[in-house]
């Protein structure tokens, strides 16, 4: 289970492994991994953490352009730069280039309630502290 803490927030996600294995495997070379939860900018109701150029090494994995609130996907690259898409509402994953495809690689499982909050916050505040260990 993945661990997932922003300031007062406490999320648990299931990691997908059978779905998702390979984007599983390269984010968990990520962890723990301390970043800013910032608004995303082309996407609707999501926040976002942009990577740049880094290679995490995997391609289209369980790919969706309309994530739940909760699933959250990891772009490899390509397109638009790397990044780890955190949706909290209504979702169409994009970038200035046009509509993306993400991996979905974890669902929040414990928390989901909160997830608006935190997207409010996000929004109407800026940049969030976020961490995600494994457990």
């Amino acid at each position: 289970m993945l661990e997932i803490v922003s300031g007062q927030f406490r999320f648990t996600a299931r990691l997908e492994e059978i779905a998702a294995p390979q984007t599983v495997a390269a984010f968990r070379r990520l962890l723990p991994l301390e970043s800013k939860l910032i608004q995303a900018r082309w996407s609707g109701q999501s926040a976002w953490i942009p990577f740049g150029e880094l290679d995490v090494g995997v391609g289209p994995e369980n790919a969706t352009s309309y994530p739940g609130p909760g699933e959250l996907l990891l772009y490899p690259g390509g397109v638009s730069e790397t990044e780890l898409l955190f949706p909290y509402g209504q979702t169409c994953f994009a970038s200035k280039a046009g509509q993306l495809a993400g991996n979905h690689f974890a669902t929040i499982v414990e928390g989901a309630e909160r997830l608006q909050e935190l997207g409010e916050l996000v929004a109407w505040h800026g940049a969030q502290p976020i961490r995600f260990v494994e457990r």
